[in-house]
């Protein structure tokens, strides 16, 4: 049906590397060409692919590159792309943050009155005393909760340290990159215990060689190197999303709709502001799936297993 190519970007994230530590150091145009590049080399050696369909694909952050499209030899048969919760401009993205957390519940109806009276629209940059205090009482309550995804509790990250001081940073570009120390421990009713399980997993010697991970290049895996030097560079990513429509490529945008960290009411803000016409009326969209538990067994040592085939109710 299709085939799908997961990407380690930027470079000297997960198991990317750069044999200069200075390469490490880019930002959201350089990295995005970077991607170009790598496109270009893979079907360059796999030519056979070319006519396929091809389709970008990225969440959250991956709103600011995705829709950094060139076109470039060999020509690659781009249809469109999808992106989730994406990240696109701040006057959106953190702008919708109020609405959402009164829609939630998270803050009252006098705390958001107060703002929309003293902010008058604007959420990202206070104007005035009154407007900061509100949206520091606004940040005060969104703290307590994961803003990731509201339901879920509030958790350790599984991350390690991020290296912010300017002596860490210039050492990361000038020696080497060092093994962080092994992430924080959740809870086992964390959603982030996944990522605690996954730094061990990534990291054992059987996933790496499964992988085809060369020696030498990576010493250990993490899932968040919030310390790359990443500049991020691109004011805005709209105009690349209405260039990219207008053309004639298909965009599939889509939310969660427990997100606080890029609500999905500026999502659909951003994409008001393209003044595209509605085709069809909004409308639910269901999809439904029976799970049909065809057999267990617990013969053999094989413990509970399950073989499940999920169909279209």
């Amino acid at each position: 049906m299709a085939s799908i190519i997961f990407l380690d970007s930027p470079v000297c994230s997960g198991f990317s590397y750069a044999r200069d530590p200075k390469g490490c150091d880019v930002g959201d145009y350089s990295s995005s060409l970077q991607v170009q590049r790598f496109l270009n080399k893979w079907f360059t050696h796999h030519p056979q692919y070319l006519s396929n369909p091809f389709y970008l694909g990225g969440d959250s952050y991956a709103g600011k590159v995705i829709p950094l499209e060139k076109r470039e030899q060999p020509l690659i048969n781009l249809k469109g792309y999808l992106v989730g919760n994406p990240i696109t401009d701040p006057k959106f993205d953190r702008n919708f943050r109020v609405q959402g957390a009164h829609g939630f519940g998270i803050i009252s109806d006098q705390i958001y009155e107060a703002a929309m009276k003293n902010c008058k629209g604007n959420y990202v940059i206070p104007e005035n005393q009154l407007c900061a205090e509100v949206l520091e009482t606004v940040d005060s309550l969104i703290s307590e909760i994961a803003d990731g995804h509201v339901l879920y509790k509030k958790c350790v990250v599984a991350t390690p340290k991020p290296i912010d001081d300017a002596t860490r940073r210039k050492f990361l570009l000038e020696e080497s990159i060092k093994p962080n120390e092994a992430p924080g421990r959740p809870t086992v009713d964390c959603f982030t215990y996944g990522y605690y399980l996954a730094y061990f997993w990534m990291n054992n010697k059987m996933t790496r060689d499964a992988l085809g991970i060369k020696g030498g290049t990576v010493s250990e895996w993490v899932r968040c190197k919030k310390e790359l030097p990443y500049t991020q560079d691109m004011p805005s990513s709209i105009p690349y999303h209405l260039n990219l429509t207008k053309r004639g490529y298909r965009a599939l945008v889509y939310s969660g709709d427990h997100d606080l960290q890029v609500p999905h009411l500026s999502t659909q803000a951003w994409i008001r502001s393209l003044n595209f016409s509605i085709v069809d009326d909004w409308r639910a969209w269901h999809l439904i799936y029976h799970l049909i538990c065809e057999q267990f067994d617990i013969c053999n040592n094989k413990g509970w297993w399950s073989y499940c085939s999920r169909v279209p109710a």
